[in-house]
């Protein structure tokens, strides 16, 4: 597959002043400066293919927004390099830069006190999008996001999920081949969440667009991307597919088990009461051991029903990151 987006040992650290408390410390962060250098990435490296919807991971300060900014050419990195559409986007030539877009669910690029529509406009003159294949492109986005009758209001004036799909039509304009989101769903109710998701789905098998997705949305990540990267403290910790990382940091499997009748059977000699009651109870099994343990339970127990879950992906996601550094593996 061809590689469109490529990281290799992308470093970024900065400098930033420590100061103590109260008047003092600032009087002595301004004289006699206390200097610490922070590194928000430390030596990432992956390869995104063409047309791959890909998962971008990791808590707060993981490094994942600093990393976006410099496949976008916002940030130069400290040290490696990026590679964008064969392209260093540090250079923001033109025509990498009308081939990509990034948008940040906590930072607006439509005016605010304008019309989304007079924000389209100036897109289309800034990437040079002809007048027909605009006209086409726009009513597109505008149907498919259903803003048709929200792009003449004020920006301002619009709700969180309204100016959020704005934001989105306006990144997709110019029909780029790479698009970088981060935390596109940022606050947005559940329902704004679900059709934001579908649109990106779209997007991504129609028109073949890349999308590297950052969101602390479990959801986003698993109805959208079959791949993932996580990052923790500005280092890799796994590149693979959702399944992998769900054997690799939690390999387990949940059995939920209804009763047919009240039952006050002691469940942990088959694994983990997650939850219990007299008609239904939920154990984590080991995940190559799910087949043995559920013949026994249909077999032992009086079972009305029982099924085979996966562990979510929250779960997962927050037993990796409280795990030690040191014996987190590395994917």
């Amino acid at each position: 597959m061809q590689s469109v987006v490529k990281a290799d040992g992308l470093t970024k650290t900065f400098t930033i002043v420590k100061k103590d408390p109260g008047i003092a410390g600032a009087l002595k962060a301004l004289f006699k400066p206390n200097r610490v250098t922070v590194e928000a990435v430390k030596g990432v490296s992956f390869e995104i293919g063409h047309g791959e919807l890909v998962g971008f991971l990791g808590p707060n300060g993981a490094g994942k927004t600093t990393t976006l900014k410099m496949l976008t050419g916002i940030l130069h990195p400290t040290s490696g390099s990026a590679r964008v559409l064969d392209s260093d986007p540090t250079l923001r030539k033109p025509q990498m830069l009308k081939q990509i877009s990034l948008v940040m669910g906590n930072k607006n690029q439509l005016w605010w006190d304008l019309p989304a529509w007079e924000s389209f406009i100036v897109l289309k003159e800034i990437y040079e999008v002809p007048d027909d294949q605009f006209k086409t492109r726009i009513e597109e986005l505008m149907t498919t996001l259903e803003i048709k009758d929200k792009v003449h209001t004020q920006v301002r004036r619009l709700s969180l999920g309204e100016r959020m799909k704005c934001e989105l039509a306006a990144s997709l304009i110019h029909n780029p081949r790479v698009l970088f989101l981060d935390e596109p769903t940022l606050g947005l109710d559940i329902i704004s969440q679900k059709k934001i998701r579908e649109f990106l789905r779209q997007q991504n098998r129609e028109n073949k667009t890349t999308i590297l997705l950052t969101s602390h949305y479990m959801q986003d990540v698993a109805e959208l991307c079959e791949r993932v990267i996580v990052i923790d403290h500005g280092s890799l910790l796994f590149d693979g597919s959702l399944a992998d990382l769900s054997v690799q940091y939690k390999p387990l499997r949940k059995l939920r088990i209804l009763f047919r009748s009240e039952s006050e059977v002691d469940l942990s000699v088959y694994g983990t009461v997650v939850s219990s009651s007299p008609l239904e109870a939920v154990i984590e099994v080991p995940r190559d051991r799910t087949t043995q343990i559920a013949a026994r339970v249909l077999q032992e127990l009086p079972v009305e029903d029982l099924s085979i879950e996966e562990v979510d992906i929250e779960e997962v996601m927050r037993d990796m990151f409280t795990r030690s550094p040191a014996t987190t593996p590395t994917g």
